[in-house]
């Protein structure tokens, strides 16, 4: 009895070194993706909803509610021939656009804006709501916490494009209007703007 009573005892000692052996052991779920259907070709997003929980959860929100559907990119910001962003999403319409959600810089969820880099449109910090940009390119200016950055929050990398970055060099290169936009936007939006048709999970999001 008392045998049995201390190989128990040891056994419950273990049990946390156990359960975490087999925690490390099991294999991490693959990120989500999401297919864009657009008017230029098909881009798949492998949205990070680990590092960028609020960021990457507020992305897949618009997907399953299905309010990129008939959006489009709108803006080529070209800085080199193979090097600027493309920005698009719900431009602020009214029926399609959530509330805004809190900024992740990049000193916080460890990724940065590498090539294919997709991240939030912003004005202010914790204003991004439903636009977002591709890198073309290395763009780490655009990260937060470093010497050369845009601003100290930088912008909130949540994915990357992981099929058709050749898409996404078309529509930087794609036809843009000398007049329209505002600012430092003139002769930087799409004419015409490329159609986002629909923007679905690559599989369905475990319940």
């Amino acid at each position: 009895m008392i045998r049995r009573t201390l190989a128990a005892l040891a056994l419950l000692l273990l049990w946390p070194t156990l359960a975490l052996a087999q925690d490390a052991a099991a294999p991490s779920l693959p990120l989500p993706r999401v297919v864009m259907e657009t008017s230029a070709g098909r881009i798949v997003i492998e949205v990070n909803d680990r590092q960028a929980p609020i960021t990457g959860g507020s992305f897949l929100r618009y997907v399953d509610e299905h309010r990129f559907d008939g959006t489009s990119f709108y803006r080529a910001v070209r800085a080199a021939p193979d090097l600027g962003l493309v920005q698009g999403g719900t431009n602020n319409d009214p029926a399609k656009t959530l509330p805004p959600i809190a900024h992740e810089p990049t000193t916080v969820t460890g990724l940065s804006h590498v090539d294919g880099a997709v991240s939030m449109a912003r004005y202010d910090p914790g204003t991004a709501t439903g636009d977002f940009f591709v890198s073309v390119g290395p763009s780490p200016s655009y990260d937060a916490g470093r010497p050369f950055s845009i601003d100290d929050y930088g912008f909130a990398v949540f994915g990357r494009v992981v099929e058709g970055m050749d898409v996404v060099r078309g529509i930087l290169v794609a036809p843009t209007s000398p007049t329209e936009g505002d600012g430092f936007m003139r002769g930087q939006m799409l004419e015409p703007r490329i159609t986002i048709v629909s923007a679905r999970r690559e599989t369905a999001p475990v319940p």
